[in-house]
């Protein structure tokens, strides 16, 4: 694929970065991602229709699907856990953003191929809808789509905010859809050790939502084909198995990167910043930089899980990090 030369060394390293080492778990708090907040706030959580957004990528047809958005408070909670306060506070002021507070929101993709209608993430699901978010099917049905044309599942990782909407009602949301998911990611949530752990709240998500699809799943590693023109790539650090995902159509390219950053101003202009969500807090900054790095470089366009909707934009180095560039009209001319 021309344009894609990351290897498998290139992004892991063979030593010295960690990127492969075993997630330290560090407390019961590096899970809270798929916890709900509670909020105030009731626009956040007002039944309006679902946010969509859709653009071309070559020949591919690409939906943004916002499957909700949660308010929270202490952003130094979450990201730049090994900041002050007010160091976090200063850099959100910096960049017109309360100081104070930080909106988390969450994004799952379609992506029409003509040949397959692949789904990446799952979003909250029945579990979410309290709070407002869960409204991935509600996004499907509204861009033209049933839940019953996907024909691809693809999971980034098993965080629950990337799961829960996998099964409905005890049943596959996905009635005819085969399933894509990252073997060190099912190896590591599966794991019976997991029980008595931080992790044992993630792992019964996971053997909920994800163990009862294992059948109709493909795991995969490094450099694995979903279908064609896109392509799986490990990106490790946020979980023990995340994986980003190359598209490509008609000399158009976008990277789907998942959880590599979680915030566009904390995780991209200080990506060292450590984020509670990391697993592998070491391992996840190795990954933010080597694949912003790329992205910055070679122009690519991405597509981030919690970047503002609909998600997409470019990044250019500054100062030691990124700087976030939301998209216009490019994919539209």
């Amino acid at each position: 694929m021309a344009g894609w030369t990351f290897g498998r060394r290139a992004l892991l390293g063979a030593t010295g970065a960690g990127i492969l080492a075993a997630p330290a778990i560090i407390s019961g708090r590096a899970f809270a991602q798929t916890a709900p907040q509670a909020s105030t706030d009731k626009s956040m959580t007002t039944q309006l229709p679902p946010e969509t957004h859709s653009f071309k990528l070559g020949d591919f047809k690409v939906f943004v699907l916002k499957d909700g958005a949660r308010p929270s408070g202490k952003p130094n909670e979450t990201f730049g856990t090994n900041q002050s306060a007010d160091a976090v506070g200063a850099l959100l002021a910096e960049n017109f953003l309360p100081k104070d507070q930080f909106v988390n929101s969450f994004a799952p993709v379609m992506i029409d191929t003509g040949s397959d209608v692949v789904l990446f993430d799952t979003g909250l699901g029945q579990g979410g809808r309290a709070q407002g978010t869960g409204r991935l099917l509600e996004g499907i049905k509204a861009v033209g789509y049933k839940p019953e044309d996907v024909t691809v599942v693809v999971i980034t990782h098993m965080h629950g905010d990337h799961i829960g909407g996998l099964m409905e009602d005890g049943k596959p949301a996905f009635a005819n859809a085969r399933y894509i998911a990252g073997q060190a990611e099912y190896d590591f949530w599966t794991n019976p050790a997991r029980a008595g752990t931080p992790a044992e709240g993630g792992q019964k998500g996971v053997l909920a939502n994800v163990k009862p699809l294992a059948e109709k799943t493909k795991f995969v590693g490094d450099n694995a084909s979903v279908t064609s023109g896109i392509t799986g790539m490990a990106a490790f650090g946020h979980s023990p198995g995340h994986m980003i995902y190359n598209v490509e159509s008609a000399g158009k390219r976008l990277i789907l990167t998942a959880d590599t950053a979680n915030h566009y101003v904390l995780s991209l202009q200080k990506p060292e910043w450590e984020v509670r969500f990391d697993m592998d807090k070491a391992a996840a900054a190795a990954t933010r930089k080597k694949v912003f790095d790329m992205l910055a470089t070679d122009k690519v366009a991405f597509l981030g899980y919690h970047m503002p909707f609909p998600a997409v934009g470019f990044v250019e180095k500054k100062d030691t990090g990124y700087r976030f560039v939301p998209k216009s009209y490019q994919f539209d001319i």
